[in-house]
């Protein structure tokens, strides 16, 4: 089957019927220019299922208009999708991120389509996912028909990226910029937090660690560690700063020694032309790079994740309030288990002690009505916030409340004692 050029990006998704499932790579590669298309396509189709991680700038598939021909169906959300789910209007589904390509190679989950965005193909015609591989490799295996945008902008990528050129149904060409991350400057909570953290990492730790405020102030703290290594399910600009101090080596890791190993990056341009055409970056399947048995392998595991609230028993909630539903389960327990179970190996939630500036504690008596426990009480292991940390590993309730209570807010100390009193007869 030959491939078919398009002069637009409607063209290219035209050849989407009623019915069909479609998937939609994430991240930092969505694909907003065929999102674009897709937008004013799908109003002349019916019973659409757009299926998806966290997507980047896809308001347009959002809008009102939209709702009586296309339903999103989340395995993360999104800030466009998030109040779609709170209305009833998008569907969220609760699974680790390593059972996702699962689904897919299972053939639980149908994909008639994928809409993707890849770097250009080199003189093997060969693409490359660029910076996001996660479950979009999985999806492009069992899609009936792929629909490419080629971006001259997005870095040729190692692992598991590549993508023949000959797999496309439609393919448009045009460039597009990335999203940028920018590195987020530390408060005086966040920075706390990270160097209460950073007191856990020893040279030569394998670490795991998010996006965001609190990741970027833990990794500004381990510029005088040696050896460390990357596997993770993404990162960020901070471990840029971390290879350039020499802190990150990579050389001590059982799997894959030498190598970052993610499934998707997204930061700065600085971090974009760093992963373009590296060997020493692996994208891989995230069936494969959340998989605990994998990760497990390797020793000295640090898993650095983050959490919405944490009951005094030691229940984490991270993926809602409540019922409202505010990001997803992802990769957090495939980590946190791995890391339990990795030799030296460490798992740690790291939060503010306080949300609404300061109005509501974060460690809290029991979690919200409703809200999901993502890490539960049995597989937690270390909890920081500002005020320090607490090893929760072979702790009783009684000794859990206790830790914890020491590092929440001091505002919130004496009403959560008094809570555990009343709601789990402990006396402290």
């Amino acid at each position: 089957m030959s491939v078919r050029v398009c002069n637009t990006a409607l063209e290219a998704v035209s050849v989407i019927e009623d019915n069909e499932f479609i998937w939609t790579h994430s991240m930092a590669a969505t694909p907003r220019i065929l999102f674009s298309a897709l937008a004013t396509h799908a109003k002349t189709r019916k019973n659409l299922t757009l299926m998806q991680l966290h997507t980047e700038r896809s308001e347009a598939l959002a809008d009102e208009s939209l709702l009586p021909h296309l339903r999103h169906r989340c395995y993360f959300t999104s800030t466009s999708t998030r109040p779609l789910i709170a209305q009833g209007q998008a569907d969220y589904v609760p699974i680790f991120l390593s059972e996702v390509p699962k689904l897919f190679r299972s053939k639980e989950q149908v994909i008639d389509t994928a809409i993707i965005q890849v770097s250009p193909p080199d003189k093997h015609g060969m693409c490359t996912m660029g910076v996001s591989v996660e479950a979009t490799n999985a999806a492009c295996q069992m899609a009936k028909k792929i629909i490419a945008h080629i971006n001259p902008k997005m870095p040729r990528t190692h692992g598991d990226a590549f993508i023949s050129y000959d797999r496309f149904h439609s393919v448009y060409w045009q460039e597009d910029e990335l999203p940028q991350h920018p590195k987020s400057e530390p408060d005086a909570i966040t920075q706390a937090i990270g160097e209460n953290v950073a007191q856990l990492i020893n040279d030569g730790d394998c670490l795991q660690m998010g996006i965001g405020a609190i990741p970027d102030a833990v990794l500004a703290c381990l510029k005088d560690r040696k050896d460390l290594g990357i596997h993770t399910e993404m990162f960020s600009d901070g471990v840029l700063e971390l290879l350039e101090a020499g802190a990150i080596t990579n050389k001590l890791k059982k799997v894959h020694p030498g190598k970052i190993v993610t499934g998707f990056a997204a930061g700065t341009q600085k971090l974009y032309d760093f992963v373009d055409d590296n060997p020493q970056v692996a994208f891989l399947d995230i069936e494969y790079v959340n998989d605990t048995s994998i990760i497990r392998r390797n020793d000295n595991v640090a898993a650095i994740n983050s959490a919405l609230q944490v009951d005094i028993s030691g229940q984490v909630c991270a993926d809602s309030i409540g019922t409202s539903i505010y990001s997803g389960v992802g990769g957090q327990m495939d980590f946190i288990r791995a890391a339990n179970l990795s030799k030296g190996g460490k798992a740690v939630i790291a939060l503010p002690s306080t949300a609404k500036r300061g109005q509501l504690s974060r460690i809290v008596p029991t979690l919200d009505s409703g809200a999901g426990v993502v890490t539960t009480r049995a597989h937690v292991h270390y909890i920081v916030t500002e005020y320090g940390v607490a090893n929760l590993r072979g702790k009783s309730l009684r000794e859990r409340a206790e830790a914890l209570i020491a590092i929440a807010h001091p505002d919130f100390r004496a009403e959560l004692t008094e809570q555990a009193s009343k709601l789990w007869n402990i006396s402290l």
